[in-house]
């Protein structure tokens, strides 16, 4: 496989582009400071993408990308380094929504917070039937800041949203697709084979009418991050700085559950 970024290896046949996180740091392909750079860049990339007529964004091995890592977390305590990761996030998610070819989503395994927040932003998600989705930053004492708060309330409507956001309970993949979060569930083995077939079809139909349809639908997300993003995310950087994620941190540590004080 080509790979043209340190944590996401980059292919391509005929027609369609394959992009697969695969962070060597983590078997779970959390997110870290250098998987979040890479992520920034290839939305980038493929915003300004002319030769694949679709795009499949899936994870190398047991996931697709199980949220951020806890470990990069503790470093995320200054103003300043706050400050640029508020600004990359916003670009990061601001490029998903602006590519203008299709993005298929293969959920191979665990998306989870940032991760599940990318699966939810392509436009068709297909889920391993034995793979989760969740956004527990509330767990770890954090606003759902990447945009969860604008997509999940879409998908699902407010009342289940704000119920899966608020718990960061996981949702299986038959559950996902019962309540309209992912487009379709396949067994593990054939999650690949259909999610390509699938960008094989785009890929024959009439690329400016597919993509300008596409684009069509995410002024309705663009509204729905405008609303919400900025909001969000400036609430997840204060409560980066709270005691209650602190105490998050150090109980998982500690493997205990947290006390949160509000403060």
């Amino acid at each position: 496989m080509e790979r043209q970024l340190p944590t996401i290896g980059i292919q391509r046949t005929g027609d369609v582009l394959t992009a697969v996180i695969d962070n060597p740091r983590s078997g779970l392909n959390t997110v870290d400071g250098q998987l979040h750079e890479d992520l920034t860049s290839l939305f980038r990339m493929l915003k300004r993408e002319d030769e694949a007529r679709v795009a499949i964004l899936t994870g190398s091995g047991r996931a697709f990308s199980a949220g951020g890592d806890f470990g990069w977390f503790p470093s995320l305590r200054d103003t300043a380094t706050l400050d640029h990761l508020r600004r990359d996030a916003k670009q990061l998610i601001w490029d998903l929504v602006d590519i203008e070819i299709p993005i298929i989503a293969a959920v191979n395994g665990p998306a989870v917070g940032l991760g599940a927040s990318i699966a939810l932003l392509c436009d068709v998600i297909f889920m391993s039937a034995d793979a989760i989705i969740s956004d527990p930053h509330v767990r770890v004492g954090l606003v759902a800041g990447d945009g969860g708060t604008a997509i999940w309330p879409l998908l699902v409507g407010p009342a289940r949203a704000k119920e899966y956001l608020m718990t960061g309970d996981p949702i299986t993949a038959e559950e996902a697709e019962r309540i309209g979060l992912v487009n379709r569930v396949f067994p593990p083995d054939r999650l690949l084979p259909e999610t390509t077939a699938f960008a094989e079809r785009l890929a024959r139909g009439a690329p400016l009418a597919i993509r300008f349809t596409k684009m069509a639908v995410n002024k309705l997300i663009k509204d729905a991050l405008n609303v919400a993003f900025d909001s969000a995310g400036g609430w997840e950087l204060l409560t980066f700085l709270s005691d209650d994620h602190d105490e998050a941190l150090r109980a998982i540590a500690e493997k205990r559950p947290p006390n949160f004080q509000g403060r």
